[in-house]
């Protein structure tokens, strides 16, 4: 079992003995920020020898025993399986996050890939047989194979929106970025909408078709759409995702780098509107989307926020202590990445949407932020989803809830009038 103190800058590896509950300590890690919980890890071989992840050189490194056995420029990204026939994981190239892959350690100590095409593959096992799921920016859908096996036929309906598309690396930070425009889209300026999740241990950005399909809806809407990951988010090594420590609002300013790039890329020259830019998202997203009018209205014109965390205490202990710190020892951090003391700052059209059954992101967080905009004197629109949690199951309030958004955005992102 793995133990971590409440800081979450130690983590101890310990043995149990089923029969007494004894324990035995067989390692210990420690880190100036935090020790991230790997899934899948810790594991012991067949005989008794403990796998688990540890930071080293700027990466997240497999270990097996005392053996470092995955190279720098690789981030183990999660174990899937740890027996007799070896230790398949996910890696991805510290350069490259939007592509993961799966890889096998073998008994003998060779490591080597079970997928090369670029995409986001994963894996279960289930004693000699392993079946891969890979996703890529050309398939409709993932396929689903059996190594040294057959493909299995995906019975799963054709998506009617196909992304089209365009990566690039965005700022002085190579920020992964993608931006999809209309179908036969002919040059003339767009307004902008920024589509980001970019929260820790989720990323927004990568090489999996499907990932794109509301953005392209939005697209085919008559939108230019950004979709960025910067800071924090998986997948890039040790120290990137560690500049959110204490300043997860900080991500705002990779968004705003990303926009500006494109804007100024030579393929995208006069595309994007930026007298008319809208930001929406869902979560973490949300919380973003409603940081970038509240503090960047200069560039930020409307947002959805969409289940926002709008005030860092009310949220889940463990998440966010681990980037905050404890807010007894610092309630200035909480202060410093909350959305209500900026309530007074609200100039650009916003609208809040909450699942009022919300057991993530508790709707106490729209309707704080909410009634500290209305002290305030801020107008603002709220859409409470009755019987809803943190996620609409129900395909019709999906839709719905969609074609909301776009009917806010054409109101609030249209054109001047003389």
């Amino acid at each position: 079992v793995q133990v971590q103190s409440r800081d979450q800058r130690a983590s101890a590896f310990l043995r149990v003995d089923t029969a007494t509950g004894d324990t035995q300590v067989i390692a210990l890690d420690e880190d100036d920020k935090w020790v991230e919980l790997v899934p899948g890890t810790p594991r012991l071989l067949p005989d008794g020898t403990l796998v688990r992840t540890i930071e080293r050189h700027g990466a997240r490194r497999l270990s097996v025993g005392d053996d470092v056995v995955t190279p720098r420029e690789q981030q183990v990204r999660s174990v899937i399986a740890a027996g007799a026939d070896g230790v398949t994981f996910l890696a991805n190239d510290v350069d490259d996050a939007t592509s993961q892959h799966v890889w096998r350690r073998a008994p003998n100590g060779r490591v080597a890939p079970l997928t090369r095409a670029p995409g986001v593959h994963s894996a279960a096992v289930g004693g000699p047989t392993t079946v891969l799921r890979s996703a890529t920016l050309e398939d409709d859908a993932p396929v689903t194979a059996i190594v040294s096996g057959p493909t299995l036929t995906s019975h799963a309906a054709t998506p009617s929106v196909r992304p089209d598309v365009r990566l690039l690396r965005a700022g002085p930070d190579d920020l992964a970025t993608a931006v999809l425009l209309p179908r036969d889209h002919d040059g003339t300026p767009l307004p902008v909408l920024l589509d980001p999740y970019a929260r820790p241990h989720a990323l927004r950005l990568t090489r999996a078709r499907r990932a794109f399909l509301s953005a392209q809806w939005f697209a085919d809407h008559g939108y230019a759409v950004v979709v960025a990951d910067g800071r924090g988010t998986p997948g890039r090594g040790t120290r990137w995702e560690r500049r959110v420590f204490h300043d997860l609002a900080g991500t705002l300013d990779d968004q705003v780098a990303a926009l500006e790039a494109v804007a100024d890329a030579a393929e995208f020259a006069g595309v994007l509107d930026l007298t008319r830019v809208g930001i929406r998202g869902w979560s973490f997203g949300g919380y973003l989307a409603a940081l970038a009018v509240l503090r960047r209205p200069d560039v930020f014109h409307a947002a959805i926020a969409g289940a926002p965390v709008t005030e860092w205490q009310l949220y889940d202990t463990h998440y966010t202590e681990r980037y905050l710190g404890d807010p007894n020892e610092r309630p200035e951090v909480y202060d410093d990445n909350s959305l209500l003391l900026l309530a007074p700052e609200l100039r650009r059209p916003l609208l809040l949407i909450h699942g009022l059954a919300d057991d993530n992101v508790v709707a106490a967080h729209t309707l704080r932020l909410s009634s500290a905009l209305l002290a305030a004197g801020a107008p603002h629109e709220v859409l409470p989803l009755s019987g809803v949690t943190h996620m609409t199951p129900d395909e019709v309030v999906a839709e719905n809830l969609l074609r909301h958004q776009l009917d806010f955005l054409g109101r609030a992102l249209a054109p001047a009038t003389e």
